[in-house]
């Protein structure tokens, strides 16, 4: 593995030095790509000859590239700036804790040579790289789900080029520079860590698409499409539009404690953090109090109205309320006396669903939709039909002390998580305190038109070769495999 030479030019250190695309699919696009991505697959061959201490060695030092203190209030403060949305000490908290995460899940993984054998079935699993992953990330989190996608990746013995959001680019790029910089230390080829050069195009980033073995995307649901349609294998994730659910057996001040903490966390720049609760009835006026007390505003009618009015223009969700501060929120839309009582969040109550009611979508912001429901049946239902208009195959919350409801919602409703007496978008993403993997990419199933279900990790970055020794044959009798159906229908 050679490092390229400290004053060498490399494309995300030097964004510029080549030209931008004019027109969707213009030849020096292509071109500029086809080098970057030459370099990367250069690097990688060489990279993944160094068998797996060389895998552990640089998933190592680009998780170290974020985790660092000063590298990571750097990157937090950067994104906040350029990007407008979040706020720095939630980034920096995200930044560290789900990417030590995510060494937690990776140490002492195998994901070179032989990873599993099966002597009984004559099987041999060999773990083999896909090459040059292509990472599309968002600008909701332009450090830390790049690092993610990155660590994933190098674990697995491939390398990766980044797309990040024009509005992430600056905080992608930093992240990049720190990279390299402990790749020097380690004796890595900065190739096997690329990102796209400014100015960031739709055609740039589908011509990677087009270039790569493998798209990891997340973000936008055009992006995600996008890289569905784009002739590469890709993993992409589906809408959020995390609904909670709060019964009659709930420790009320807990849940909303929960609650809150999830809403808030970086202004609500997470696809897991809640964007309704639905309330059984019979203490519904008691949660509201807890969600008050949490910090919470409700409010009315005409509020309500003039709330919508900012976040929702020609029928769109507007930028200028996403990821902004509970009082900043009110202030935009003219309520003052709400922002001077200094929210956490605010709370709009609703009863419908769908188009006609945006509040029951996603809303990217420290705002709760509130709804109550007659009894648990009720509140599975009323979640059913949120989903049905957003959110499909995301997770569903659920504040209850009867487990039995939990595998209820599992079995009924179209989620691929329930989170159970946790703070949401803490929890769905993995925590230390459950047994999901830690990641910032949710797999949404076929219900959010995803290929999988899993919290994306790194044996989505992996390709298996099984070997196939002879062993004994066991021929079974038909009788035997038929014999429930035969002694119920006849032969």
């Amino acid at each position: 593995m050679n490092s390229r030479a400290p004053g060498a030019v490399v494309a995300s250190q030097n964004p510029r030095s080549f030209p931008s695309d004019t027109h969707t699919g213009a030849p020096d696009v292509d071109a500029m790509v086809g080098q970057l991505i030459a370099r990367a697959r250069l690097a990688q061959r060489d990279f993944a000859a160094g068998g797996q201490p060389a895998l552990d060695t640089a998933a190592s030092a680009a998780a170290w590239a974020i985790m660092a203190p000063s590298r990571n209030r750097q990157l937090a403060e950067l994104a906040v700036r350029d990007t407008g949305l979040g706020n720095v000490d939630d980034k920096i908290q995200k930044n560290f804790r789900k990417t030590l995460g995510l060494l937690r899940d990776l140490h002492g993984r195998k994901t070179h040579g032989v990873i599993a054998e099966d002597t009984r079935k004559g099987i041999v699993e060999i773990a083999r790289p896909v090459g040059v992953v292509a990472a599309i990330t968002p600008s909701t989190n332009p450090a830390a789900t790049p690092a993610n996608k990155i660590v994933n990746a190098l674990k697995c013995g491939n390398a990766v080029i980044v797309a990040p959001s024009p509005k992430g680019y600056s905080a992608c790029a930093l992240l990049l520079r720190f990279i390299h910089a402990e790749f020097e230390r380690a004796g890595l080829s900065r190739d096997l860590v690329q990102m796209l050069p400014e100015p960031i195009s739709k055609a740039a980033t589908a011509s990677l698409m087009r270039q790569a073995d493998l798209i990891v995307a997340t973000g936008s649901q055009a992006n995600v499409r996008m890289a569905y349609t784009s002739g590469t294998p890709a993993f992409g994730v589906g809408a959020g539009n995390v609904a909670s659910i709060v019964t009659s057996s709930a420790d009320l001040t807990d849940a909303a404690d929960k609650i809150a903490r999830s809403k808030t966390f970086d202004n609500a720049t997470s696809c897991s953090s809640e964007n309704s609760v639905v309330i059984e009835d019979g203490i519904y006026d008691a949660m509201l109090d807890a969600l008050r007390r949490a910090g919470g505003v409700l409010l009315d009618a005409s509020q309500k109205r003039a709330l919508a009015q900012v976040m929702w223009v020609d029928g769109k969700l507007s930028g200028q309320c996403t990821a902004q501060s509970a009082q900043r929120i009110a202030e935009i839309a003219g309520l003052h006396d709400v922002a001077a009582q200094r929210p956490a969040f605010l709370m709009v109550e609703e009863t419908g669903t769908g188009a006609d009611h945006p509040f029951s979508g996603e809303k990217l912001s420290p705002v709760l939709t509130v709804y109550r429901a007659k009894d648990f049946d009720d509140a599975t239902s009323l979640v059913a039909r949120l989903y049905d208009y957003m959110g499909a195959g995301h997770s569903v919350g659920l504040h209850s002390a009867d487990p039995a409801q939990a595998v209820h919602l599992g079995e009924t409703l179209p989620v691929a998580r329930v989170i159970v007496n946790q703070a949401h978008c803490f929890a769905t993403g993995g925590n230390f305190d459950n047994g999901l993997p830690f990641s910032l990419s949710m797999g949404c199933g076929t219900w959010g038109k995803n290929n999988f279900t899993e919290n994306l990790g790194f044996r989505q970055y992996l390709n298996v070769t099984r070997v196939a020794y002879p062993i004994a044959a066991e021929v079974p009798d038909a009788d035997d495999l038929l014999a429930d159906y035969f002694g119920r229908f006849g032969r």
